[in-house]
């Protein structure tokens, strides 16, 4: 009796300490999968056409989770902001230095399945156009997000002097982002693909003065 009496405890005192651990990483896990999946949402449908209801759907789970995860949908769009932007600036932090890394870059930005799919791919394409009605954190974790972005444009540039291709790093981004909307909006396909191509030649013409 001593003995299993002691194997319950050490099972108890063994739960006690395992389930916080399990509960953080469940939550972690939880919270990780709706911003997945209202990123997808928000860059498919957009921001104001993404109710919670819907998110949640998408991510698997019941409308009473959402609050135990995030204060607002203003909350939840700000951190999917933020993420976006994130994993944006990492894909081009690991690229080489120099010119040729970045049209390659510019040629897959600027491509018809980009334009096509939306959902996986440039936040600021697909929500640009609403993240100025959004509430001041959405806007600030976007200036800082996409200044990040730039910064990191100019120094795949320049190395030396990552300040001096500001200018040309701020053009290419907005001829990246300009060009990829306008493409989307139009109706006509063959225009569409006229309108990619015109911007991969206005970016390799920036990059080359």
């Amino acid at each position: 009796m001593v003995d299993f009496g002691k194997h319950e405890i050490s099972i108890a005192i063994g739960k006690s300490v395992a389930m916080p651990r399990y509960d953080a990483e469940h939550k972690a896990e939880t919270r990780r999968r709706i911003i997945d999946t209202a990123s997808a949402r928000f860059k498919q449908a957009g921001i104001d056409a993404s109710g919670i209801a819907t998110l949640m759907s998408d991510a698997g789970l019941t409308n009473g989770a959402f609050y135990a995860h995030f204060a607002s949908k203003g909350d939840l769009v700000a951190n999917v902001m933020a993420d976006q932007l994130r994993i944006q600036h990492e894909t081009l932090s690991v690229l080489p230095t120099g010119r040729a890394a970045i049209e390659k870059f510019v040629h897959e930005y600027l491509s018809p399945f980009h334009r096509d799919h939306p959902e996986s791919g440039c936040p600021n394409a697909a929500l640009l156009d609403e993240v100025g009605r959004c509430d001041n954190a959405v806007r600030q974790n976007y200036t800082h997000g996409m200044q990040a972005i730039v910064n990191e444009i100019a120094a795949r540039l320049s190395p030396d002097d990552p300040a001096g291709a500001r200018t040309t790093a701020l053009g290419l981004f907005t001829i990246l982002v300009a060009t990829l909307q306008l493409a989307r909006a139009v109706s006509d396909p063959t225009l569409s693909d006229e309108i990619l191509a015109a911007g991969i030649s206005n970016a390799q013409k920036l990059l080359e003065t």
